[in-house]
Order: structure tokens, then C-alpha cells, then sequence
């Protein structure tokens, strides 16, 4: 006699809530690494350094308006953390304090700037199309170049967009390293997706792009 399939168990816990838990535990991984590897353990190093590499190199890419300069500053963001882990105590994310570091590595290249003309930065691209397909924007997966677009937006409505849209920090830690209130946060990111999409569907039907206001 066969006996009756016995009924699979289905998770119930909605997607929302499962997202919010999966990203809460991998932010609270990566501040352990940090902290281990201030302990002195290399392969937290390593693993600290591989979970946050590519957040820091889209962060400092958009941030300064130089893309060739990226991996300079991405290294330099690193080379300062690995410093300073000793001062880092877990009272904040460690996404949250590398990307401070990060911001403080491309003022202090502003600082020390020569004054030739920056170079051009359409070679890049295919990072810029990257990150952007993470977004959901319309368009994004177009292959449209929006390096240009995300510079035309005013500095505070970028970095704004870019640690909450590309980098994928909360709100409340966005806030927290930009030292503005959440709501200012939220606004700015509002009207750099809104500009964003308008750009983007202005692109597409062949019209000049409007100027950020």
C-alpha cells in the first residue's frame, strides 16, 4: 500500500520581510568580518574587503566624477580602512563607515587635484550600464550610457541616489554619513529618480535631455 504524500511545508514569510532579514544578516556578516579582521584574522580581511569592493568602487566612481580615477580611489578607501580598523568599534555598519572613508578619500583627491582637465569618461560604460541595471529604472536595461546623466545631477541628489539606489544603503545610514535628516534623504532621492526617468524616456524618443533644476 502506498502511503499519502505527506504535504510539503511552504514558506509563508512574505518576500519583503525574507529580503529585509537575508540583507540584515549579510550587513551584520560583513560588520563581523570587519571586526575580526581588527582582531587580526586575514581571511576576514579578505572576506570584509571581497563583500565591499564593488559598493566602494560605484560609490567613489559617481562621487567623483572620474571613473579612470575609481580603482586609485577604491584602493586608497581600503589602504585607509585596513588602517584604521582598530578605531572601528561596530556602533555603525561597517558598509556605513567604509563608504565614510570612501567620501573622505575623494575630498582629500579634490584637496590634492592638479589642474589639468579631467579626462573624459565615456570609456567606462559598461560599469556605468552595470550598475544601473541594478536599479530598475526604466530604460536602464537599454544599454543607455547614464554616466552623464548621474553627473548632471546636482552633488548632494547623486551621492544621495547612489548610497541608497547603486550602493544599497538603508535611508536612516544614508543619512547618517551624508549628516542630513532622513527626510532630506529620502527627497533627494525622489527627485534624482524622478529627473532619472524623465531623462531616460526623453532619450529614448530622441528628445533633448532637461537640465537637472
Amino acid at each position: 500500500m502506498i502511503s499519502p504524500a505527506l504535504p510539503v511545508a511552504s514558506d509563508t514569510t512574505p518576500h519583503t520581510e525574507r529580503t529585509r532579514d537575508e540583507k540584515t544578516s549579510t550587513e551584520e556578516s560583513i560588520t563581523a568580518w570587519a571586526l575580526a579582521a581588527r582582531a587580526g584574522d586575514p581571511r576576514a580581511v579578505e572576506n570584509f574587503v571581497r563583500a565591499l569592493q564593488r559598493d566602494v568602487r560605484h560609490y567613489v566612481t559617481y562621487l567623483s566624477h572620474n571613473p579612470q580615477a575609481a580603482d586609485d580611489l577604491a584602493q586608497d578607501t581600503f589602504v585607509r580602512a585596513l588602517g584604521s580598523l582598530h578605531r572601528f568599534e561596530g556602533r555603525s555598519s561597517a558598509r556605513t563607515w567604509l563608504l565614510s572613508i570612501a567620501r573622505r578619500a575623494v575630498i582629500d583627491s579634490y584637496r590634492h587635484a592638479s589642474a589639468r582637465p579631467r579626462l573624459a569618461d565615456t570609456d567606462d560604460w559598461q560599469a556605468t550600464a552595470e550598475c544601473a541595471q541594478e536599479c530598475g529604472l526604466p530604460g536602464f536595461d537599454e544599454g543607455i550610457v547614464l554616466t552623464d546623466l548621474l553627473e548632471a545631477l546636482p552633488d548632494e541628489r547623486r551621492e544621495a541616489f547612489v548610497l541608497t539606489q547603486i550602493a544599497g544603503l538603508p535611508y536612516a545610514e544614508a543619512a547618517e554619513l551624508s549628516d542630513c535628516p532622513i527626510g532630506t534623504v529620502r527627497s533627494r532621492v525622489a527627485r534624482a529618480r524622478a529627473w532619472l526617468i524623465q531623462s531616460l524616456h526623453d532619450a529614448e524618443r530622441g528628445e533633448p535631455v532637461s537640465t537637472a533644476a
